[in-house]
């Protein structure tokens, strides 16, 4: 199986916040991000995997600042690192203004997991990294992971 590249699994999705994603206080729902950050995170695993997937965890979710009606808020999203049939993705959600500048709101890891015919995990490429930005997350994903092991063994 040959490998990917980080790039290759690179995704993106643009909203402009509506009276339908904001709440009382006139800011996005929380629940709204997270439904579009797992979409995100799923045509990233998709493009990386060729495969369906699915959501196994949603490791970090942090929200750092908020979007309000009216808001352009794009998600972006990519494979950080990748085991037998599973794949971290990272996504960064930012409010662009009117003049083409970003602000980071939120930045999210789920683990995807790619599933054959029979809906049963299946294996994934490789992930090839490139730069010394992707080669630090790869490491960071490595810890998380470890942790995320750690986490299952202690809850049983």
């Amino acid at each position: 199986m040959n490998g990917k590249r980080v790039a290759d699994s690179y995704s993106e999705q643009v909203q402009i916040l509506t009276q339908a994603n904001i709440n009382g206080y006139h800011r996005l729902f929380g629940g709204q991000l997270m439904e579009w950050i797992d979409i995100v995170a799923a045509v990233a695993a998709r493009r990386h995997s060729g495969q369906n997937v699915t959501t196994a965890v949603v490791d970090t979710l942090t929200f750092q600042a908020p979007a309000h009606a009216n808001d352009t808020v794009i998600i972006c999203g990519y494979v950080t690192y990748v085991h037998r049939t599973s794949m971290e993705i990272c996504t960064k959600t930012y409010v662009e203004n009117l003049n083409g500048t970003r602000k980071l709101i939120n930045t999210a890891y789920l683990v995807m997991v790619a599933l054959d015919e029979q809906e049963k995990p299946t294996e994934v490429p490789q992930l090839i990294l490139e730069t010394a930005e992707e080669k630090a997350e790869w490491q960071a994903a490595e810890k998380r992971a470890e942790l995320r092991k750690q986490r299952r063994k202690e809850k049983f």
